[in-house]
């Protein structure tokens, strides 16, 4: 059966976004983290998305508000356990996803063996670009991502330096958690995470394909 719904506007009614951390090597020893041998994983809600034209809340309770750039994967076919070689038929296309953390929080809850809910999964920790077709990125494996915050170019990566490929991910994920269609995978982030204050600017891009602009406010 065709979907009714509108894949370009996934965030709007997608019921899960599903998170790989430490999948660039760089990334994960700039944090101190042994490299991963199989994905780590975790969640936000989809009251974290946030797109162009509104704010990055900084959590009241945190001071050290951290930007991750990531390549996202928008689901337009769900299942379970699929198979890594039918993986990219499941892919509907992209976007281009800020996983913003509570770099503070997340470290207290490392220290403590808590999970990371406080730190990623808040209001506003998922800003999102547009939607982006599958036939705009002929290979996600090979896709030049960067972020700048008030015009410094702060990351740089290739998702390339992926640990775990998108169709590896789509299968392991798969296997634990169904995934239906309008879901989202963030698929990680490359070295250069750093802090942003209230009143930065931050852009991000795919080289040639789509970029997005998001200012850092606080509640009053």
């Amino acid at each position: 059966m065709a979907s009714t719904r509108n894949l370009n506007r996934f965030w709007e009614w997608g019921r899960k976004i599903i998170c790989v951390g430490r999948n660039y090597a760089d990334h994960a020893k700039e944090l101190k983290n042994a490299v991963p041998t199989e994905p780590v994983l975790f969640l936000k809600p989809p009251s974290a998305y946030v797109t162009e034209g509104s704010a990055i809340m900084v959590p009241f309770y945190s001071h050290n508000l951290h930007h991750e750039v990531e390549l996202g994967v928008v689901i337009g076919k769900g299942g379970t356990a699929i198979p890594q070689n039918a993986a990219m038929d499941h892919i509907a296309g992209y976007a281009l996803c800020l996983d913003m953390t509570a770099r503070d929080v997340q470290d207290e809850c490392k220290t403590k063996g808590l999970p990371w809910t406080l730190a990623k999964a808040f209001n506003t920790s998922c800003p999102v670009s547009e939607f982006i077709t599958k036939e705009k990125i002929a290979d996600p494996g090979n896709v030049k991502i960067w972020l700048k915050v008030n015009d410094q170019l702060r990351q740089e990566g290739n998702t390339s330096q992926m640990i775990f490929s998108i169709p590896f991910l789509i299968s392991y994920i798969s296997e634990i958690i169904t995934l239906e269609e309008g879901d989202l995978i963030l698929t990680g982030t490359p070295k250069g995470v750093s802090s942003v204050q209230e009143h930065d600017e931050l852009q991000a891009g795919i080289e040639g394909i789509v970029s997005m602009k998001f200012r850092v406010d606080r509640p009053e």
